[in-house]
């Protein structure tokens, strides 16, 4: 088995540390410590960061022998920019800008076909902002485009986001996503509460719209459908979360994923501090017996809960993510790019605006704003984080990618996981909890319990590489400096 060839670790990544200070050091900072992995990273991933001239080399390193992957594009248009949002979003100024951008899209994956050659899509995401702002015919000459540049496996699977205002008012927009070849539909509802809507800037998207949008999605076409739904909120009460879960199952979606707030980078980062973690963890409580009750079905710590039997409810795209760790292209502005030995965020994930993303492309160069070649543990921790959305990691998945069973890496850490009830081990094949067993043939995941997922963020950290650990150990989560910056970098690119 030849192994990647990974980045030398720096010193602040070789410390170890007590895995019931991080335990305690996860749960402090539940705000940050979750599947968005890495944090910090301008402290925590600066010396791993390749200068400007050596990145085309390094693009053709990671991903020249890489047969098949997942590709995401990105397209970073919003009618409003929700103030919960902490993506890649233009701002009005840009609106009208859908066309030249969507040329440009194209420009880059031909880019990328023409300097790493033909490559084999599993796993096909197309993501926003919101990507059904942009005129329908756009999306399916990408889609196109995409397919005359690379290969789209049998089973890789197009999914696409939209939103009820949309969904319910332009059928024929729905119709052409199926035209196009698009099986799966992703919408957000988040909350239902007309003042809380009101608040997050989001009352175009209200409950009004909901019943035509499924409707239209249904008569399109589309049989998997997911709602998105949010908790966390500052301003949430139990009740307005049960009236939010209770409506979107009325709807009779095929899928419901459970977003908690995450404050950083978003518009009211300053709110973060009156969210009190045992409130977050009763909605959640609260959503899986609802969800469970009446057919929903998630193990312990997985965010996405599916109707239908043996189907994640996840796309193709993530599923793969969360799976194996399979590598993927991002392209788009902002998007990230993920190999065996790097990440990259491509131009315009700081600024979020068009013009230094035009620049790099119109230069015939990759649209790259910050590339890293991360040591051993980064790759480990990131992949697991990930794994996190199913609240498991595949054993099988993590020794084919790292050459080493995860035990052996983490092993303190998975003993104390394990001593304490957080995580056990299960087959994935029935769901079968095996904790007790002792074959290694039946340990093909390390899961999540019922207690393990009430203190996710607390897990979770345990799998973080020793730099991330440390500034999570440091960190005092009563202070609001953070908050603060993001918060004004969120107002100014909104």
């Amino acid at each position: 088995m030849n192994l990647p060839i990974w980045a030398k670790p720096d010193p602040a990544d070789k410390t170890t540390f007590d895995p019931r200070a991080i335990f305690q050091a996860g749960e402090r900072n539940h705000h940050i410590a979750n599947t968005a992995y890495p944090i910090a990273h301008e402290l925590t991933w600066g010396p791993y960061r390749v200068k400007n001239e050596a990145v085309y080399a390094e693009v053709l390193s990671a991903f020249g022998g890489i047969d098949s992957l997942n590709l995401y594009t990105h397209i970073p248009f919003c009618e409003t920019r929700c103030y919960f949002c902490e993506y890649t979003v233009v701002g009005q100024s840009e609106l009208d800008q859908t066309k030249e951008y969507m040329t440009h899209l194209n420009l880059e994956v031909k880019m990328y076909r023409e300097r790493l050659g033909p490559k084999k899509i599993v796993g096909f995401d197309i993501g926003g902002g919101t990507p059904s702002f942009v005129d329908a015919s756009l999306i399916s000459e990408h889609i196109e485009h995409t397919n005359q540049c690379f290969t789209l496996s049998d089973d890789c699977e197009i999914s696409i986001e939209t939103t009820p205002k949309i969904a319910s008012s332009d059928f024929d927009k729905l119709k052409s996503y199926q035209r196009a070849g698009i099986k799966r539909i992703s919408m957000g509802i988040q909350v239902t509460e007309p003042n809380l809507l009101k608040l997050l800037g989001r009352s175009e998207n209200g409950i009004i719209h909901h019943k035509k949008a499924l409707d239209n999605m249904r008569r399109a076409g589309f049989q998997k459908i997911n709602l998105d739904l949010m908790y966390g909120f500052a301003d949430q009460s139990m009740e307005s979360w049960e009236h939010t879960l209770r409506h979107a199952i009325s709807l009779a979606p095929d899928y419901i994923t459970l977003y908690r707030m995450r404050y950083k980078l978003t518009r009211i980062s300053d709110q973060a501090e009156r969210v009190v973690l045992s409130h977050v963890k009763e909605q959640a409580k609260l959503a899986k017996v609802i969800l469970t009750e009446t057919g929903y079905l998630a193990n312990p710590g997985k965010n996405t809960y599916s109707k239908i039997p043996f189907d994640t409810g996840t796309s193709t795209y993530l599923t793969k993510r969360v799976i194996e760790g399979k590598s993927y292209l991002g392209m788009g502005l902002g998007a990230q790019s993920f190999s065996d030995t790097t990440i990259s965020y491509n131009s315009g994930s700081v600024g979020k605006n068009l013009a230094p993303y035009f620049q790099k492309l119109k230069g015939n160069q990759f649209p790259i704003q910050d590339f890293y070649k991360l040591p051993q543990r980064h790759m480990m921790a990131k992949m697991i984080s990930v794994s996190f959305y199913f609240g498991e990691i595949n054993l099988n998945a993590f020794q084919s990618k790292f050459g080493v069973p995860l035990e052996e890496v983490y092993t303190q850490e998975v003993r104390f996981l394990i001593d304490e009830g957080y995580m056990q081990y299960r087959t994935s094949e029935n769901g079968l909890d095996l904790q007790s067993c002792k074959e290694p043939l039946y340990r093909s995941c390390l899961s999540l319990t019922e207690k393990g997922a009430a203190h996710f963020n607390g897990c979770i950290s345990l799998f973080y590489a020793s730099s991330v650990q440390d500034y999570l150990i440091q960190r005092n989560p009563l202070s609001n400096i953070d908050f603060e910056k993001h918060r004004k970098l969120a107002s100014k690119v909104g």
